[in-house]
């Protein structure tokens, strides 16, 4: 077995026991092998054991990289979870199943104008910023109420979640705690949380899917 696809039977056990231990209270969250910076020749040994969720951080990367593996391999999803341009919104809305932060209005309403072109419809992150910090992306937790407003009033984009990047150095938990009952406040059905050091914790605050990078591909080269 390769050593990816083996990092990948680690992670899903790990899961299977937390989820087994909570007597189902904790429900099977999705897994997105975040492929960023990975070959496919990385990537393919989880493509073959069917595995179909991806995730990657630019647009143009993911172009060069999938185009070719999704004429012939159906039914992968990819995930955008970097930060997306307005002017890259028509090649991401080509290219991905699910985009994962979406986080102002000048990004929906381009969305929502190449969805009605091209004839798809993907599913939608709201990113929220809940540190404040300056350096990320992400809507503020005090505009999050009016934006979502906004967006449902605005635009037709199917918005399942939300999502977040809790600051280093801090305890997950406590944004994790936070994203929760934002989702629940809003009616929101899904939340994107929990990277490679934190994905168990995240499971606790009902977490559906999880950014999975270092602990299934190994660390990236700097």
């Amino acid at each position: 077995m390769h050593e990816i696809v083996k990092n990948l039977e680690s992670v899903k056990h790990k899961i299977n026991e937390k989820v087994k231990l909570s007597q189902e209270t904790i429900k099977q969250p999705t897994i997105i092998a975040i492929s960023k910076t990975f070959s496919l020749d990385q990537i393919n040994p989880l493509i073959e054991t069917g595995h179909i969720h991806f995730g990657e951080n630019k647009v143009q990367e993911a172009e060069k990289k999938w185009n070719k593996i999704l004429i012939n391999k159906h039914g992968l999803k990819l995930h955008m979870v970097g930060g997306l341009q307005s002017n890259k919104a028509k090649k991401a809305v080509e290219i991905f199943d699910y985009i994962h932060s979406l986080d102002n209005l000048r990004l929906a309403k381009k969305l929502h104008l190449v969805e009605q072109e091209l004839n798809k419809n993907l599913k939608y992150f709201i990113q929220v910023n809940l540190g404040n910090e300056i350096q990320k992306s992400g809507v503020p937790k005090n505009d999050l109420e009016k934006f979502i407003e906004t967006l449902r009033r605005d635009f037709k984009l199917n918005i399942i979640g939300l999502m977040c990047l809790p600051p280093q150095n801090e305890k997950s938990e406590i944004y994790f705690k936070e994203l929760k009952e934002l989702a629940i406040k809003h009616n929101f059905n899904h939340l994107s949380m929990g990277m490679s050091h934190d994905y168990l914790a995240a499971l606790d605050f009902g977490s559906s899917f999880l950014r999975l990078g270092t602990c299934i591909f190994g660390k990236r080269k700097s």
